[in-house]
């Protein structure tokens, strides 16, 4: 009996280790104090970890996100300038919360206000950049919703600049996420400003002077990039780092922590995150920049085929010590008929671990395809109408 047992486990054993199914699960994320949260590798564009992502949250000062999208955006296009001083209204100088401690005699460059923003949090600065480039508070507000809307913010709702509390004013974990996301991509000349530890207006006082992101001063992999509190939001916190891989390059995670029990308690958190992140996934490139993934055959076209694959390598997050074990598929549209303009997505390459999809990869045409002569095109109809 007891050798039938000890062969039925073997059995079992076999089975376990050579299923896909059984060796496909992804790593178990720590448990987090927190409302909400989200954990994102944003080399890959992968979603490790969530709790309750898509719940409606209030932001708090995590607001002033989508507030320096706006900002930045003025700065890009030459609507704003970084040296332009601003005058500070008697709104923005009565703001409550965080503050900047400016006040209506002074004019303050829009560098400076950024500061304010950023690391003291200031709705007083915030106020004075919302007033300054849209002209008030809620011409400004009706522009970070239409930006929310461009961006794919669906449980995203403004009701103020600054993030105090408002009936309606609302988002989620992963909208915030995204949000980061983009901002991160969109104004790299910009992020610099998250990652300043102190900071303080000449003349003013210093009460409020230290950047309230603790893992500023703990970890100096990261970088940024925004606190958040009120009583109904809880401490909010949403922090990036970015760590360097061989043969990779820098490899960034995101941690958004939503609803912790205090200032230490969501910071421990979103490190824990962190941490968890780096050591459960490794990064892995499978195909270099504009390194051509598949060159699927192109109809009606100059040239016979088209080269598909993205701007940028293509690095995936794998369970730690799993990377003999991932597989690709390229899903694409056949046939392919010319005109293909460069950069114009078209297919996907999917990447798998047994039967769980980790993250499915959208390709583009890296060489644009013309269409060929009267004569080609005829040709090749006929060809595809007998196919």
């Amino acid at each position: 009996m007891s050798c039938r047992f000890a062969s039925l486990l073997l059995a079992l054993f076999l089975f376990l280790i050579q299923s896909p199914a059984a060796w496909a699960q992804l790593p178990e994320p720590p448990e987090v104090a927190a409302r909400a949260y989200v954990l994102m590798d944003l080399s890959s564009g992968q979603t490790l970890a969530g709790r309750n992502a898509d719940d409606a949250v209030e932001p708090a000062s995590l607001t002033k996100l989508m507030t320096a999208y706006v900002v930045f955006d003025a700065l890009k296009s030459k609507k704003l300038d970084l040296q332009q001083r601003l005058p500070v209204s008697e709104r923005a100088w009565k703001m409550p919360g965080s503050r900047m401690f400016i006040d209506p005699r002074m004019t303050v460059p829009v560098d400076d206000l950024l500061k304010g923003m950023i690391v003291q949090s200031g709705n007083d600065a915030t106020v004075a950049l919302a007033e300054g480039v849209a002209g008030s508070v809620d011409r400004f507000v009706r522009l970070m919703n239409e930006q929310a809307g461009v961006l794919g913010l669906k449980g995203t709702r403004f009701h103020n600049p600054e993030g105090l509390t408002a009936p309606g004013h609302q988002t989620s974990a992963k909208d915030l996420a995204l949000l980061a996301t983009r901002l991160l991509q969109d104004f790299p000349q910009f992020m610099h400003y998250y990652a300043i530890q102190r900071y303080r207006y000449p003349g003013t006082p210093a009460a409020n002077e230290t950047n309230r992101n603790l893992l500023l001063f703990r970890d100096p992999t990261v970088d940024g990039l925004k606190t958040g509190h009120t009583d109904a939001a809880g401490y909010c916190l949403v922090a990036t780092a970015k760590r360097p891989y061989p043969n990779v390059g820098e490899r960034r995670l995101l941690a958004v922590v939503l609803g912790a029990a205090s200032e230490q308690a969501r910071a421990a958190e979103a490190q824990k995150l962190l941490n968890w992140g780096y050591a459960a996934f490794e990064p892995v490139k499978l195909f270099e920049a504009r390194q051509a993934v598949v060159t699927p055959k192109v109809w009606k076209g100059v040239r016979p085929d088209v080269p598909l694959g993205r701007e940028q390598a293509i690095v995936v997050a794998v369970p730690s010590g799993a990377a003999a074990q991932i597989k690709t598929q390229v899903l694409r549209p056949d046939p392919l008929v010319a005109p293909l303009r460069q950069g114009q997505a078209l297919g996907t390459l999917r990447v798998s671990r047994g039967e769980q999809v980790l993250v499915d990869v959208p390709l583009q045409v890296l060489d644009e395809v013309g269409e060929s002569g009267v004569i080609g095109r005829a040709w090749d109809a006929l060809r595809l109408w007998i196919r």
